[in-house]
Formats: C-alpha cells, structure tokens, sequence
C-alpha cells in the first residue's frame, strides 16, 4: 500500500515530517517497509532556456543548441528532440546527473563531431510519463536556473506500508490517516471536506435509474449504480495524475483514473462501463460453465459457475470483485457511463481469484473485505468526481440488494488491557481510543464494531486496539519466574537426539545446510516422488514437500561443484514429508575427493560406500542408538546403486538408516558427476532410552580382571554376509563374548570352490573369576555350535 506525504495530509491536519509518520506507523502495528523521494532521482535537473538552435553540421535530425541553465555561461548541447527550438523552456539534465529512465550518468561527449554537455529532456526519460515524441516543454515563465523538483513540487516522499490480510480499513489513505489520529498525530479531517463537498449525501440525478438487478445474493449481496450520461472523458487533472504516478500507477483517462484514486484513497473499488457497449439489464449472477471473459489486462479467462460475474443480456463484463472486462471499458470517446459500486462476499472473491490465478487491487481489497456501509458514500463521491471532471448529468440511482449491515455489539471488560495486554490504561483513555477509531462505547462498555472493522470479534481484539495506539513500547518488560536451584531440562527427548546428532556431524567434519522443504516435482520424482502437493505453489520449483532430504542436498552439492569445490561434505537435520505423516531425519551427502592428490597418498581418493556407512555408525552411535545390535540388509531404494548401498536395522522391519552410492540415474537428474554417497538417518526410529533420564554419567567401573580374547576360522558360503556370522557368533554366549569381530576373508588355495574363510576375533570378559581351560573350551564349543546353525564350519 504506497501513498505520498501530500496524499495523506488530505486526509490528516498535521504537521509530522515523513519520519513522525513513518515512526507513528511503526509504533501502530503497520510496518513501514520503505520511503522513495521522487526528487532523489531529479537531483541535477533544472529549468533551462534555448537561447539559439542551429543544425548539426553533421546530422539532418540534430541540433546545436545553446542552453541557459541559470548560471554560468551558455551551455552547448547536441538534441534530436522535433521540438526544440529557441526560445523554449525546458528542463536540461547537468553534468553528472543520472537519468532516471536508464540509469545513463550525464557527461561532456562529442556527438557526430560536435561537443554537448548535458542533456534537454523527454517526460519518459524523467519517468514522470510516457511521452517520449520530444523535449519537455514548460511556460515561458518558469524560473530558469531552479531545480525541476521544487518547481514542480515533486519533493513528496511516497511511503509503502505492509498491511496485514485483517486490517482490509488500512487499504485506503482514509483508513491510515484514521489510526494515525487516534495516535495523536493529527486531527482526521471530514471526508466531504476532503472533497469540496457539502455533504456526502447522494447526487440526485434525473432520468430513469439504471437497470441492474442481482441474482447470486451470496456471490454479491448488494450492486448500487449511477449513470452519467454527456460527459467527455478527457486527462484527469495533475494532482489526480501525479498521485497516481507517484505509486506506480500509470494515468490512462480521466473516468479510470477517477476509479483507482478512489480505490486506494478510500479502499472503495469501483467499476465504470461505457453504457454504448452494454446490451439490456446489467445483472451480478453466476457464471455458467464454458463462459469467459476477455480482460482489462488483455487475457481471457475460462469461468465456472461457482464465480460471481456482472453481465448483460448478451455477455459477461466483469469477473465480479476481481477485474473489468474489455469489451465494455471505457474509452477516449466514452460520452456515457454507469458506475458500480458493489459489496462482493470476500470469500467468493479469495476463491475466484485464486482459481483464475488473478491478482488486481480490487481483488485485495474486496477478498479482505470492504466497508459494507460504504456503498452510498463511494457512489456520491464517484459521481461528484466525474461530474466535476466530465461533466455530464446524472440519473437516479439503482440500489439492488442488501448489504450486511447487522452491528456486531462486544460486552468489554476495561480491565483486560492489563490482564491481557500487560498495560494499565484508564478507562477513560480505552474509552476516547476507541471511539477515535470508530468504535461506539456506551455506559456499559458494549462496545459496537464500525462496519469497516471486520477482523474485530471479541475483547481480546479491543485490548489490542487500546494497547497499540497507547503504545506496546509502554508495556514494561518483566521477568518470569524462576524456580530455585537447577532448571529442569525443557527439550524432548526426540530434540536432544537432534541436537547429539546435529553436534555430532559437524564435529566429524560435515557442514550443516538448510535447504527448502519444497522441491520441483522432477526432483521429488527421483526419490519415490512426494504425496504432499500443493495447488497453488509460489513457483513450480516449490510445489512437493519434499520426500527425502536428499534432493535439497544434491542440489546444493551441485551448487558448490560447479564453483570449483573438490569436496563436499554436507548434512541437515529436517523433516521428510510421507503419506501417513512427517518424519525427523538427518541426511548427509558425500561428493568430490575425500582425499586430495599428494606425494605420499597419490592420485585423490574419491569417498566410497563404506566412507558413507562409518558416518553413520558413528552419527548412530551419537543419538544413543544400540549400533551392536545393527543388521546390514539390502533394499535402500532405487535412488542409490544396488550393489554398493544398503541399509542399517534393528529386526528385519524397522530401519534406522539407509546409505551408499547413488544411482547413475540419480546422479544423471541431477546434474551431477560420481561417485556421490549420500545417506539418510530415520531419527524418529531410534528407540527410546528405557528408564529415566538423569543429569549425570554412570561412573565408570572398569572390568577387574583382563579380558581373553580367541580367533575362530570358519568355512561359510560364499553368499553368507560377514556380518550375519559374527552377530551369530557373538550371541552363542551373552554373558561371557563382549565383542565379535571379523578380520579376515579369504578366498583361494585351500578353499573349496563356493567357500569363503572368515576368520573372527572374540573378546571375553571374565567375571568375578579368571577363566579355565574348561570354561575357554565350553564357550569355544557354543560358538562353533552357533556357527554351524548357518552351515559353518570350523577350520582345522
């Protein structure tokens, strides 16, 4: 919502500088996101006089002109401009100022051989117009030699407030200047006033009203309208035009002009059709499916019958509380209109918007809600306006349907501004706050709503009203309770796993990246593809929650790679988006060179599968996971290469990690070179610690007596993975092996075809005792028994 100083000041008898404004914003809950100064951009442009113009030597389209710039002598200037001519008065560019149009920084040159300093000026390249078929010309008494933005006034900054979707009242100046008043920066000046009004009572025209009627009361309850019949639609006038330029919108004519100017001074959307181009009754009702409409912005839309439309007995106009249509717009040659001031229900706007995927001022205004109470008041001032700018006669005025009008009546408890606000403020000051907004406040504190406060529902939002124009920077900061002794731990137990394995990588020398939780659905489609997706995304590369973390950290790989990183070493702690719900995870990713090229290494070493699986013992190991317990099985998706990936799980069903080389495939979506290992870490599958938790570490208590450890050579088939031997192994005794390890493999001579020897190292803890030979025997005989369960064999 942008809007000059002058603007405002219409609206609001004050004195306040744009920092007092901006400040007053601030400290009322509208955020001032920026202020431009139009006369920044016109430093170092000033009205100029030619005092001689003679051809260019060298060019037919060129003159040498002589500009007087109100000091120094004559200037020679080169200009191309049809209009130039001696004696002219216009606005020259000196040395060193920037034109604003492209940004140019204007210097002495030569032009086809003849020196030019400075430069004479078109409307565009000033970007005050688009008039760009010559020099500006100014009267002849202008003052040479002043700057151009004094002498046009232009010295008025324009402020641009961030309104939030409930305060639909501060989208017009008028709503802005109110809270500004009731924060004591001024005193609201009588809207009639505002505009040379005597009342704001409705124009009484003559002839016969216009015929509108509504036949989708929910779509839009209530269509007021006015026709003026003989006007001629010239320029607006320049305080209309110049407000309008210094927010960014381009004048077109005086009757469209009027209609945005009214938008944002009041947040009143209005519509005017050009009555020649209507055929029979103009009518709000539903679409019907197969319908469209061509546009003001010069796209046809396909309608449905769940949209609200204005149409007549041949065609729609107008996408109803959203956008005008083409075909009935009005023109330089429009000499007879009809104006709509209508109330469209937000919520069927917000719907329609969001389906046709169409954004206008009117639909921000309309979607949040506008003042139902203000129907007669904007069509009065719509038809002043035009009538004072067009000319014309007016007829009597259509009032079609009701708009919801019902007040909305709060019984308030002064006392909740301290209870809930935090802020003692007399009764009387709530009551005068109040009522310089709008609000009624009788005897018994029953609060009645204005109609243009529709987000106020209850006595929470009335407290919030009083605590913000009183000041929440008066509210006193005061500390919370503090218990005695030692605070008790406020994370869970699935944050504290987080923040283990969040220390944990980093201090294993992986970098922590934040990546989006939305991705392209190509990329989601690589990693099983994402249930989660959105209809309405701000872009196609935000549209599916993601379904792995992976994807966000290839991408970002990719990033580093292509500007020159050798090794990436990335991970994130996040959420996967499933189907049934949302799951914590840390994945890490693994790319380029774990080893750089040296004299005693060699060539670089790229990282590998088991690189990725010792990462993700260790991060395990960190959150407090029984990583003894792990079984290594296949199936880790079809993301990551089959033979050099697997995953990591507690029972054949619950995986805690999944890792390897990914997929040439995968690596081809994404644009990137392998190897690559990744990895993803089910945070959320680790089981729970049994037993409470305490602040301190068990005290260590070493074993007594010194561990025994045995080797065991054994025959297995070849497809035996190493590990289920030595899980096997390891449970033949619980209370006595410790520790099961595989050091060797060996496959050649000695071995019978189809075999492999796997050779394992037991570690035993003796007890309260040293063991015997006979104890030694007895566990060397239940491990070979638990060995043969899995068709090994000793070796002799």
């Amino acid at each position: 919502m942008k809007f000059s100083l002058s603007w405002l000041k219409q609206h609001l008898d004050t004195q306040a500088t744009i920092n007092d404004v901006a400040d007053a914003l601030n400290r009322i809950g509208l955020e001032v996101e920026g202020i431009e100064n139009p006369a920044e951009k016109l430093r170092g442009f000033v009205v100029a006089k030619v005092l001689t113009a003679a051809p260019h030597p060298q060019a037919d389209k060129l003159q040498v002109l002589t500009v007087d710039r109100g000091e120094g002598d004559p200037l020679q200037v080169v200009c191309g401009a049809p209009n130039a001519r001696a004696g002219l008065v216009g606005v020259f560019g000196v040395e060193g100022a920037m034109v604003p149009a492209n940004g140019m920084v204007l210097r002495k040159a030569a032009i086809r051989g003849v020196e030019s300093n400075g430069m004479m000026c078109s409307t565009r390249e000033l970007e005050l117009g688009d008039d760009h078929d010559g020099i500006i010309e100014l009267p002849a008494d202008a003052p040479v030699g002043t700057a151009f933005a004094d002498y046009r006034d232009l010295d008025d900054p324009v402020i641009d407030v961030s309104i939030t979707p409930n305060r639909q009242d501060c989208m017009g100046v008028r709503g802005i200047a109110r809270d500004l008043a009731a924060a004591g920066l001024g005193t609201l000046r009588p809207l009639a006033d505002v505009y040379r009004m005597d009342s704001l009572a409705p124009v009484e025209g003559s002839g016969p009203a216009p015929d509108v009627r509504i036949d989708d009361a929910e779509g839009c309850p209530a269509f007021y309208a006015q026709a003026v019949s003989g006007l001629s639609n010239g320029e607006a006038p320049e305080w209309m035009r110049s407000r309008l330029a210094a927010i960014g919108q381009k004048p077109i004519s005086a009757l469209v002009d009027i209609t945005n100017f009214v938008s944002v001074d009041l947040g009143r959307p209005l519509h005017v059709y050009d009555r020649a181009k209507l055929q029979g009754a103009l009518v709000a009702r539903r679409a019907q499916d197969g319908e469209s409409v061509l546009a003001l912005n010069g796209k046809t839309y396909a309608l449905d019958a769940a949209m609200t439309v204005i149409a007549d007995d041949v065609e729609v106009h107008d996408i109803g509380g959203v956008m005008g249509g083409e075909d009935s717009g009005v023109s330089d040659g429009t000499t007879d209109v009809l104006i709509e001031c209508a109330f469209f229900t937000p919520e069927s706007i917000a719907r329609t918007g969001q389906k046709l995927a169409l954004t206008s001022d009117a639909r921000q205004r309309f979607e949040r809600g506008v003042d139902p109470a203000f129907l007669d008041d904007g069509l009065a001032i719509a038809t002043h306006l035009v009538l004072s700018l067009c000319g014309g006669t007016a007829s009597a005025i259509t009032r079609a349907g009701q708009p919801p009008l019902e007040p909305k009546i709060i019984a308030y408890d002064p006392s909740l501004a301290e209870t809930l606000g935090g802020l003692v403020v007399a009764p009387d000051r709530q009551q005068a706050i109040l009522e310089s907004l709008g609000f009624a406040v009788d005897a018994q504190w029953n609060v009645t709503v204005p109609s243009w406060r529709r987000d106020v529902d209850g006595q929470p939002d009335l407290v919030e009203e009083v605590i913000r124009i009183e000041g929440i920077d008066n509210v006193p900061s005061i500390a919370l309770p503090r218990a005695e002794g030692v605070a008790r731990p406020t994370a869970t137990p699935a944050q504290m796993i987080e923040r283990k394995v969040r220390r944990a990588a980093a201090a294993r020398g992986l970098n922590e990246a934040i990546t989006w939780s939305f991705l392209p659905e190509k990329e989601a489609v690589a990693f099983g593809g994402g249930v989660w997706s959105l209809d309405n995304p701000i872009s196609e590369d935000m549209k599916v929650m993601r379904p792995s973390l992976l994807p966000g950290l290839l991408m970002a790989a990719r990033r580093n790679m292509d500007r020159g990183a050798d090794s990436v070493r990335l991970f994130e702690v996040g959420r996967r988006y499933l189907a049934e719900s949302e799951h914590a995870t840390l994945g890490f990713v693994l790319a380029g060179e774990r080893t750089a090229r040296g004299w005693a290494s060699g060539k670089a070493q790229n990282f590998d599968a088991y690189d990725a699986k010792a990462e993700v013992i260790a991060l395990l190991a960190a959150a407090g996971a029984p990583v003894d317990n792990l079984q290594v099985m296949g199936d880790a998706g079809h993301w990551y290469h089959p033979g050099q990936s697997a995953t990591l799980r507690l029972g054949p069903k619950t995986v805690l990690a999944s890792f390897g080389a990914l997929h040439p495939a995968t690596l081809k979506a994404f644009d990137l070179d392998g190897p690559v290992m990744a990895a993803e870490i089910h945070l959320d599958a680790i089981p729970a610690k049994r037993g409470k938790d305490g602040f301190m570490r068990t005290a260590y208590t070493p074993p007594a007596l010194q561990a025994v450890k045995r080797d065991f050579a054994f025959l297995v088939d070849v497809a035996l993975p190493a590990g289920d031997l030595a899980r096997t192994v390891k449970g033949a005794d619980k209370a006595n092996i410790t520790e099961a390890r595989i050091f060797d493999d060996f496959r050649g001579n000695g071995v019978p075809e189809g075999k492999k020897s796997l050779a394992v190292e037991l570690v035993l803890q003796p007890g309260e005792k040293s063991y015997t030979e006979e104890d030694l025997k007895a566990v060397a005989a239940k491990v070979v028994a638990a060995a043969a369960k899995l068709g090994a064999e000793l070796r002799g």
